[in-house]
């Protein structure tokens, strides 16, 4: 197996397990807005669903299931793609795309199968809250940061070599 082959299993299958787990969890332990505080003022565990994405935007949108479902997939084609072009010294590049993949893949099993996606973490300073995120949302936050640095990396390795 090729070596970006092998990062792109691991880090989407132990970030997907992890995303999942901790639905799961959510989901059984808690009820739904019910928030247990881990850093008073700052972070809370708290249930909620998002029927939108990201800041709950099209949540009130008839077809947004079928539109999320289907954006989704061409999104997680799109990255199959780029993935394929990747050289294998690009590593940071293949971690980046796991990352956003499964992320992807996270909120999509949420989506198919509830038709809204389970968010947990509330990040907040005193009354002003983050919108409630989850561990899929994190990864594909971490998977575009760490691709835009390789990116930058990439660029300025270019420019050196020119």
């Amino acid at each position: 197996m090729k070596p970006n082959y092998r990062i792109f299993s691991i880090v989407t299958a132990v970030s997907l397990v992890i995303d999942q787990a901790t639905k799961i969890l959510v989901d059984r332990t808690l009820e739904l807005y019910q928030s247990i505080p881990v850093v008073p003022g700052l972070f809370s565990i708290t249930y909620m669903r998002n029927k939108g994405a990201a800041f709950s935007f099209l949540s009130n949108f008839d077809y947004r299931r079928p539109f999320f479902i289907a954006v989704t997939l061409v999104a997680m084609a799109a990255i199959a793609i780029t993935f394929r072009k990747l050289r294998d010294d690009q590593r940071l590049a293949a971690v980046s795309l796991s990352l956003i993949f499964s992320g992807a893949v996270g909120n999509l099993i949420d989506r198919v199968r509830l038709g809204e996606v389970i968010d947990f973490l509330d990040v907040y300073w005193k009354t002003h809250h983050w919108p409630a995120f989850n561990v899929a949302d994190s990864a594909i936050c971490v998977g575009v940061a760490l691709l835009a640095l390789d990116m930058i990396r990439d660029e300025r390795r270019q420019s050196k070599d020119n």
